[in-house]
């Protein structure tokens, strides 16, 4: 069995990169696209033991939901067309900080995701989850698994002072008419200020048809954050990473298969990666692994720039 990957990543700073060749994409179908998200479970999340499948990403009752509604009224009501641009030229140059991957992930130990109605425990812990469980169903795949252990690693900019619901959560398409299958789009939408503007209350926007999502603003998060820092840093991993990297909370469009008005023949080609990784449930009082056990034996890491 192949070590984890990270150790061969060159030197780079957080924020494209040489890809491998293209490996076949695991089959898988979409909802329709007018399917309510509340009513849609997580695909990645195995069946916990006691809690059925179609339990998770319940968005219409459970302990957490005030939290979870908060969390997404202030997303829908703040990210704008201008405000990711904003974004963009902030964190576009990967010259906050510098940092190891190991040490990003330790970083997560801090940081509860307050946009997920499944989980209230450290994101660290679902990034080795994650990697586990893809490496247990993909053990040939060693970039597979690196996918898993990276695909949650932006949520440090919740460490670096911004606001979780610049952070975390499902992402969406700005500059275009919101489709219904955006999490609690009938009712918290109502104060963004593009919900004023004509041209973005279309159903392309400001996009031209089939433009392919690599040419489409998303809402700034976690996704968009991690993605930039390994285009930036060229990471080599295939380009199915990359997607999955940066799409993996548009559950919209893989999911309930909205969008498709704006996707490119290569969008559709890979959507099928976009079902996101089997979440490995741990048992109450396991102990998960550590960075050690999972790097299994790998040298010193260089410092990214974030």
């Amino acid at each position: 069995m192949h070590g984890w990957p990270c150790r061969r990543l060159s030197p780079y700073r957080w924020g494209g990169g040489a890809r491998r060749p293209r490996v076949r994409p695991p089959v898988t179908a979409p909802l329709p696209q007018d399917a309510d998200p509340s009513q849609t479970y997580c695909p990645e999340a195995g069946a916990a033991p006691g809690k059925p499948k179609a339990d998770f990403r319940n968005y219409t009752e459970g302990t957490l939901l005030d939290r979870v509604y908060n969390t997404y009224l202030l997303m829908h009501t703040h990210q704008t067309v201008d405000f990711v641009r904003r974004k963009h030229a902030e964190y576009g140059a990967c010259s906050h900080r510098r940092l190891s991957i190991m040490e990003a992930l330790d970083l997560l130990d801090d940081l509860v995701d307050e946009s997920d109605p499944d989980v209230d425990f450290p994101n660290s812990y679902h990034a080795y989850q994650t990697a586990e469980g893809i490496r247990k169903a993909h053990p040939d795949k060693d970039w597979f698994h690196l996918v898993g252990l990276l695909h949650d690693l932006g949520k440090i900019l919740a460490l670096s002072g911004e606001p979780q619901w610049a952070v975390v959560g499902d992402t969406f398409p700005v500059g275009c008419k919101v489709q219904k299958s955006v999490v609690f789009s009938d009712s918290t939408f109502h104060d963004n200020p593009d919900t004023f503007n004509p041209l973005y209350n279309t159903e392309y926007g400001m996009y031209q048809p089939h433009c392919g999502l690599e040419n489409v603003l998303m809402s700034w998060g976690h996704d968009e954050y991690m993605y930039q820092v390994m285009r930036f840093n060229n990471f080599t991993l295939p380009l199915e990473a990359f997607y999955m990297i940066r799409f993996h909370s548009f559950y919209p469009w893989h999911t309930c298969g909205a969008y498709m008005h704006l996707c490119s023949p290569e969008d559709r080609r890979m959507l099928p990666w976009q079902v996101r990784p089997i979440l490995l449930p741990v048992p109450r009082g396991q102990v998960l692994p550590r960075a050690a056990v999972l790097v299994m034996g790998a040298g010193p890491h260089t410092e990214p720039g974030l």
